[in-house]
Formats: structure tokens, sequence, C-alpha cells
């Protein structure tokens, strides 16, 4: 097998180890970059389940035994590209918290919130279907990544919907968390079946406006302006 690439370590570099346990340095990192970057290519034209290590590494310009050096398996190789996305999809969670929900202003916060869920899906739609398809049957980790990428956008809902209920503005009886959920969930199934939509003629435009304005009066408890 061949040598780690450990010879020269840089700083945060302790956040993954070699399968020997030692830590890589730039050259090490670089390689298992790339290799993350190649198995991120090849899910867009191949099945995970039919993902070979050998065509990995051979995409990689390395060998089999450098991919097993930071990877056990395809799927872990999967899974770090899940936990980076998982991370990245935490600006989603300022979409809801840093943006106006009063008035007009309100809608267009809606209607970002939208368009940027749809385009973070569609970025990662390849992991994300890895991810839906592993917690469906079960896998703890990727249900971990799952939960926690969508938890936080309902948490950030949560809060606002809180908001306008101390302000009286919304109705005091309703459940802040249940909302959210169910407008995350909305977001979610969506995003994933935005293909279908436009296979039954609904253009995805319209199906952003109509997913913006039931958030609007969700979390507003109002009618969205006049117009949009």
């Amino acid at each position: 097998m061949a040598e780690p690439e450990t010879d020269v370590p840089v700083e945060g570099s302790d956040e993954f180890r070699a399968s020997d346990g030692r830590v890589p340095g730039r050259r090490g990192r670089a390689t298992r970059q790339k290799l993350l970057d190649c198995t991120q290519a090849m899910l867009e034209e191949t099945s995970y389940r039919d993902m070979k290590v050998v065509d990995i590494a051979r995409a990689a310009g390395t060998s089999p035994a450098t991919f097993y050096q930071y990877f056990p398996d395809v799927e872990a190789a999967i899974l770090v590209l899940a936990e980076e996305m998982a991370i990245e999809g935490a600006r989603l969670h300022d979409l809801a918290r840093d943006n106006s929900w009063k008035g007009r202003a309100g809608f267009e916060s809606a209607e970002e919130l939208v368009a940027g869920f749809m385009r973070f899906w569609q970025t990662h739609r390849k992991v994300l279907q890895v991810v839906d398809l592993a917690t469906q049957e079960g896998d703890e980790r990727f249900h971990q990544i799952r939960t926690r990428l969508l938890n936080g956008l309902t948490m950030a809902l949560k809060e606002v919907i809180e908001e306008f209920q101390r302000s009286g503005r919304h109705p005091a009886d309703e459940d802040p968390m249940a909302t959210a959920g169910v407008l995350v969930s909305m977001l979610a199934n969506t995003a994933a079946h935005q293909y279908g939509f436009e296979f039954w003629g609904i253009r995805t435009a319209d199906v952003k406006k109509s997913m913006a304005r039931i958030i609007y009066w969700s979390i507003t408890n109002q009618k969205p302006p006049v117009g949009d």
C-alpha cells in the first residue's frame, strides 16, 4: 500500500486522519479533496449503488489503495460530501432569521427563502437523493445529517412565527414548531420533485410563487401584497 502523504502538516489538518491514524499533509489533503470531487462528479452520472472505488480512483488519477487511505468505502466518501452540504445549508437559516417579514418586504423574504432553498436543493440534488434513500433504509448517519439540515431552518422559521405571536399578529393557539415543520417539509418535498412538476406542465416560476405565498401567509397570518 502506498504511504499516506503526511509530509507537510498544515494548521487545522487534524479534522480528519488517514486510515492509519496519521494526519495528512498538504499533498494528502489535496489528494483527498480530488477523490471527493471525483466522487461528486461521478454521482451526476452513476447511481451511488453502482459506484466503485476503482473507478473513482482512476478518475482521480490515483489507485484504490490511496482511496482506502482516506475512506473505507464509497459510502464514506459520500457521507463526507453530505456533511459538507449540511454545513453549507446552514446559510438557509439566515434567510429566515435575518430578513424582515413585515409587509411587502416580508413577501420578498419569502420569495428569497424559496429561491435560495430551491437553488440549494438543485445544486446538491444527487447527494440529497443518497441522503434520502439511505435515511429511508435506516442509516442513522445520513438520517442525522438530514435532520440537522432541515431542523435548523425549522427552528429559524419557528422563531419568526413566535415573534408574530408575541406581537398579537398571529393566532396564539397555533404551534409555531408545527407550522414551521410543515413549511420546511413543503419546501423539501417540492424541491425534490421539481422535475415532476415540470413534467406535468407546471412552470417552476409558478411553483416558487405559490410556495412564497403559502410561507408568507403562514408566518404572518396576512395575505400576500396585492400584485404579487
